[in-house]
């Protein structure tokens, strides 16, 4: 059948270097090739047969391809159709795109710009509306402070992801916006379908979308925080809840520079260097390093699994995952302790009121929240990593 033409579904083809990636975006499933075999690739969809395809690869390279066996590859990849009903084009248009080109659009980031400098004029005037462990607690209750930033954040984190879709959707991608749970948290996705299919240079605002999302949405709380004051100067309720929220919103971008974490951040810089899987690769050369290092080489895994330039790149990049640690715990003690000590302090103080102060029961119904959100999910997650050797054993029984 080598001179029967391969039919094969809709393709991108995106230069990076000396490689091309090439994709089927409507499977998510994506490749890199060395720029000749990616050529190879490009004449057989254009219904040359294959063994013409590979006398004409040798004819132009100099040297014979194993056709039968980049076929095969081609297959498990899915690029080769195994139907004969004809693909749908997908001309349709695409719901959101044109929100995505409004939100992304010269004069809302003009917009974005000014909201910024506003807020950043009003914090330079007023130290107060700097972003502090103490603005989230924003009431005496720990109850309504523990309930209102759970469920408060839940908007601004959708929205931040919802920036992510719109910001894929302008691109003309069918970027989705879904809600997932981890353990008992909701959770908002986004899933950039299709992104490897357009040249490196658009990926970085998908990438970035969200950060800026957060950038606005604090300069917006810090306006509303500073317009919303009472006659003396102090914030009311409403400017402190928006101070809370700000405080979060910080701590959520902050959080964004733990590269050695799939981030938004580190997806930035591994495009920047144009790797394609670069936590994995710098992952696994760094506890190769390791195991090398105690003499169990026995737990090595094979480093031929990632591109030659992934793995040059994750040689130097390995430190920056023990840096990331550094990092985040900087992050724990600047961020984290604080307000935990001060919840703690507050609850105390509270159950020291007695039984039949309502400040009592305040405090032991904050600490179980905090006790509940920090011990539940970690018997989970040990509950989770016992399963599947339980199910492994069963079986093997």
């Amino acid at each position: 059948m080598g001179d029967v033409a391969v039919a094969f579904h809709e393709l991108s083809f995106v230069p990076e270097g000396d490689e091309v990636v090439v994709g089927r975006v409507d499977a998510d499933s994506y490749a890199v090739l060395p720029a000749d075999g990616a050529a190879l690739l490009r004449e057989m969809t254009r219904g040359v047969p294959p063994e013409r395809a590979a006398r004409w690869y040798e004819d132009t390279y100099g040297e014979p391809v194993d056709i039968e066996e980049f076929l095969e590859t081609l297959h498990e990849l899915g690029f080769v159709r195994t139907s004969v009903a004809p693909e749908q084009a997908g001309t349709g248009r695409l719901p959101l795109r044109g929100l995505g080109r409004a939100v992304f659009s010269p004069l809302a980031w003009i917009g974005y710009a000014a909201v910024f400098a506003l807020a950043v004029l009003a914090v330079v005037g007023d130290p107060a509306l700097a972003p502090s462990p103490g603005h989230i607690f924003f009431t005496d209750s720990l109850l309504v402070v523990q309930l209102g930033i759970t469920f408060g954040q839940l908007p601004l984190i959708f929205l931040h992801e919802a920036f992510h879709t719109l910001a894929g959707r302008r691109l003309g991608l069918h970027s989705r916006l879904g809600v997932s749970n981890r353990y008992l948290y909701i959770v908002f996705e986004t899933r950039m379908n299709g992104l490897l299919s357009v040249p490196r240079a658009k990926r970085y605002l998908p990438f970035l979308a969200g950060m800026a999302c957060d950038v606005v949405v604090f300069a917006i709380l810090e306006l509303v925080a500073d317009a919303t004051r009472q006659p003396d100067g102090d914030f009311s309720l409403i400017g402190r809840i928006a101070l809370a929220f700000a405080y979060t919103v910080v701590m959520r971008f902050a959080w964004q520079f733990q590269l050695y974490m799939r981030t938004d951040l580190y997806y930035v810089f591994a495009t920047a260097l144009n790797c394609h899987d670069l936590h994995e690769a710098s992952t696994a050369l760094l506890r190769n390093r390791i195991w090398r290092l105690l003499g169990r080489t026995r737990r090595l895994v094979d480093e031929q699994q990632w591109t030659e330039h992934d793995r040059r790149v994750g040689r130097w990049y390995g430190p920056f995952i023990v840096l990331g640690v550094t990092v985040m715990l900087l992050i724990a003690v600047l961020g984290s302790v604080p307000v935990v000590v001060q919840y703690v302090q507050t609850a105390a103080h509270g159950m020291r009121q007695g039984p039949l102060h309502p400040a009592f029961w305040d405090g032991v119904l904050g600490l179980a929240l905090v006790a509940i959100a920090f011990v539940l999910p970690a018997c989970l997650a040990r509950r989770k990593r016992r399963r599947p050797a339980s199910v492994t054993t069963e079986e093997v029984s």
